[in-house]
Order: structure tokens, then sequence, then C-alpha cells
């Protein structure tokens, strides 16, 4: 089923309204904007392809894809099963530059940990110069 014009260009302004503030589209925001094209009878598939479209025409960040490009780096990383401290500071650069400062670095760390727990990452820490950097984070 395909999305009438006038149905993405009403879906556009519903996005554009949810960003209006602060140009970022968080989970809460995209959430909404999905719930909108339901009401819509618009397909998720379509709505997340029009938010990508209005989203990259007008310079919003999506948080969700900061995510993955960060988990997607991480994974590079984790090649053989661990991260070093560095290789999870560079992903956290990357989350805070994507994000535009719109995400506390303790949250972006928090969250970054999350996903190295939730795909069974290690951490390299310890050792004798190292911290327990990974550890300490809460």
């Amino acid at each position: 089923m395909s999305m009438s014009e006038e149905a993405k260009r009403q879906l556009g302004e519903f996005v554009k309204l949810q960003v209006y503030d602060d140009k970022y589209i968080d989970r809460k925001e995209e959430k909404k904007i999905l719930e909108e094209a339901m009401k819509r009878n618009i397909s998720i598939d379509d709505a997340l392809a029009v938010m990508r479209s209005i989203a990259s025409a007008h310079d919003y960040v999506v948080e969700r894809d900061v995510e993955t490009r960060c988990k997607e780096m991480l994974e590079q990383f984790a090649g053989d099963g661990k991260v070093d401290k560095k290789e999870f500071e560079d992903a956290v650069g990357m989350y805070k530059k994507g994000s535009r400062g719109r995400v506390p670095e303790s949250e972006i760390r928090r969250r970054l940990k999350s996903v190295m727990i939730d795909q069974g990452w290690k951490a390299k820490e310890g050792g004798l110069f190292s911290s327990k950097w990974f550890s300490e984070i809460s």
C-alpha cells in the first residue's frame, strides 16, 4: 500500500512539530511519530522513511540512528570480543558529536556500557597500569 503525497506531507509536518525546539528526535518523539502514523493508517516502515527523509533534509538528529552507528563502531572494535578504553572513548565521542551534546556524557557511557553487556563484549581493563574504567561506569 503506497502512501499518498498528502499523507507524506502531513506526517512530515508532524515530524517537524515534534523537533521544532531542538532538532533532535529522541526515542519518545520517535514513538509519538509512529503512533501518529498508525492513527493515519500509515505503515511503520513508511513512517520511518518519512521521518528519516525529513531529518536528513532539515539536518535533524535521530537518536536511534546515532546509537546504531556507535553500536556498529563498538562491534568493529570488539573483533576479539573486547573493547579497550580508547576505543570506548572514541565511541563516546562519536555519540556525543552525533547527538550534538543533547545526551549527557554520563548517560552516553551508561548506554554504551549496556550495549557492550547485551552483546557479550568485554572491556579491556585492569592490569598493572590500567584502571577499572568500565566497572566504574554506573
